[in-house]
């Protein structure tokens, strides 16, 4: 395959990716809670949140669409939501989220390398943009370089949001001062972890493919090697 086709290939993904971090970023649903205890007939209080906000919602759950596993819920059910934005970066406010604050810096570690993400992502763009109007040759191929490290710093900070994510769901289940105690990833979460797999292999993939030409010949050195060019 030539390279160029690999690059168009490797591109494509990216866009992919980038698609599925920014919609993980902006929608709440990386994890759904519910409580323990829910009885047929009777509202229960499920939740959802994300990276900003977190919303409550109360299902009546009916004797003909309660199934165990699900508990309250699903929570696609209908029933009154209310959504509550997260107070991260607003100083000298008691912040409460999940009602205690044991989260706090969990929530604002997830955001704020999200964020990074988000950066390396428009950087890594923007050197693409560079290769497509800045000429060709070694020109082409020195702009492929940076924009790979970028891609794969982005999936590195969507890995670590991710853990971070986990790390805070976890001990806000362990909590006592919480009333959900089971919980369950969806699908921005899973958004998420395709824009991790994606950026970070595809990153390193570009930078593979930006790297001086391997010499065809034993003999050969790599300074003696024709440079490949990408047209």
């Amino acid at each position: 395959m030539h390279k160029r086709t690999k690059i168009r290939i490797a591109i494509f993904v990216l866009m992919v990716g980038m698609a599925s971090m920014f919609t993980a970023v902006v929608t709440d649903y990386w994890a759904v809670l519910i409580p323990k205890e829910h009885k047929v007939n009777q509202t229960c209080e499920a939740a959802h949140f994300g990276l900003w906000r977190l919303c409550k919602k109360q299902i009546f759950i009916s004797s003909e669409i309660y199934k165990e596993e699900h508990g309250c819920g699903p929570i696609s059910l209908p029933g009154e939501e209310n959504c509550t934005y997260f107070r991260h970066f607003t100083p000298g406010q008691d912040t409460e989220i999940f009602d205690h604050k044991t989260q706090k810096e969990y929530n604002i570690s997830a955001a704020a390398i999200s964020i990074f993400s988000l950066a390396f992502m428009i950087l890594g763009s923007l050197c693409l943009a560079g290769t497509c109007c800045g000429g060709k040759g070694k020109r082409r191929d020195y702009l492929l370089k940076p924009a790979g490290m970028f891609f794969a710093f982005a999936g590195l900070c969507a890995f670590i949001s991710l853990e971070v994510m986990r790390q805070s769901v976890k001990r806000m289940i362990d909590s006592e001062e919480t009333i959900w105690t089971n919980h369950y990833f969806a699908w921005s979460f899973a958004c998420a972890c395709t824009g991790f797999i994606l950026l970070f292999l595809t990153g390193i993939t570009l930078l593979i493919l930006s790297m001086p030409q391997m010499p065809r010949n034993p003999w050969e050195t790599c300074m003696d090697a024709e440079p490949e060019q990408v047209e």
